[in-house]
């Protein structure tokens, strides 16, 4: 019978060190960057550079990014360099275009807008006698609609016509505020493709001044070629969004009106009506 050896024994076999998947990197004008679940040999990072920060995430067996130092901004301005000077233009537009769509969307919305029960409320405030001035500017202050509310309720002494005329004053003042930048969007939808159309016509241009008759610059040739595909699809692609967006907002605006009128109506139906 086999006699297990004891606890010490130099028959027992050495313990198996656990791998370390950490490795620390010198270089680049940095301390030493220790990183783990990154192992150079699954991971080839050149010698001086070291591990971003948001590699510390990456899987074992995954590619890296082709150049540590400079992660993701080279191939970016490889990009802009090789469409050339045209592309600024759309750059700008694309901004541009976000800004307004952000700006848009968080102003375009229904609870600041037509708050859901303002109608009810304002009316039964009307017929409680609680409708004091505090409470009108309080209404005005709410929201679009509350302002084209306010105005006609501060003409409830005034002929039908009257109040009607003040709320579709007020009316016209918050169409002219929801409407702002609308036309700037439309304008950037139909401007963008003939950017991208021009940045193609200056890419042909170059393209034929790579024409010699020693021969052809392969290198113009391509740098022409880059510069009308890179302004076409950029322009295209800031177009369709800036157009969904300006047509969604267009239809959004109009529901808005109309709405308002209709609320706006009933309220001088029940101001007057309470008056008779």
């Amino acid at each position: 019978m086999a006699v297990a050896p004891a606890l010490g024994s130099p028959d027992l076999p050495p313990p198996v060190k656990k791998p370390d998947n950490r490795v620390r990197v010198e270089g680049c004008g940095a301390r030493g960057t220790t990183v783990p679940f990154v192992r150079r040999k699954l991971h080839s990072v050149p010698d001086g550079c070291p591990i971003p920060a948001n590699w510390t995430n990456i899987r074992l067996g995954t590619a890296p990014p082709a150049d540590p130092c400079n992660f993701g901004v080279e191939p970016l301005f490889s990009i802009i360099q090789a469409a050339g000077w045209p592309i600024w233009f759309l750059i700008i537009a694309s901004i541009v275009t976000v800004a307004l769509i952000i700006e848009r969307t968080m102003t375009l919305q229904r609870r600041r807008i037509l708050p859901a029960g303002i109608l009810e409320e304002v009316v039964t405030l009307y017929r409680n006698r609680q409708l004091t001035p505090e409470m009108v500017q309080r209404v005005e202050r709410s929201s679009a609609l509350g302002r084209i509310m306010a105005n006609g309720l501060r003409h409830e002494y005034e002929p039908r016509e009257m109040m009607k005329d003040a709320m579709e004053e007020s009316g016209r003042a918050v169409a002219h505020e929801l409407e702002r930048y609308l036309p700037a969007l439309g304008t950037l939808a139909t401007v963008s493709p003939l950017l991208g159309l021009f940045g193609t016509v200056i890419g042909m241009i170059e393209i034929f001044g790579a024409q010699a008759p020693t021969g052809t610059n392969p290198a113009a040739l391509a740098h022409g070629i880059s510069v009308a595909l890179y302004n076409t699809a950029l322009g295209i692609a800031v177009a369709i969004p800036a157009l969904i967006a300006y047509r969604v907002f267009r239809a959004r605006v109009d529901d808005f009106m109309v709405e308002m009128e209709q609320q706006s109506l009933r309220l001088v139906d029940a101001v007057k009506g309470t008056r008779r």
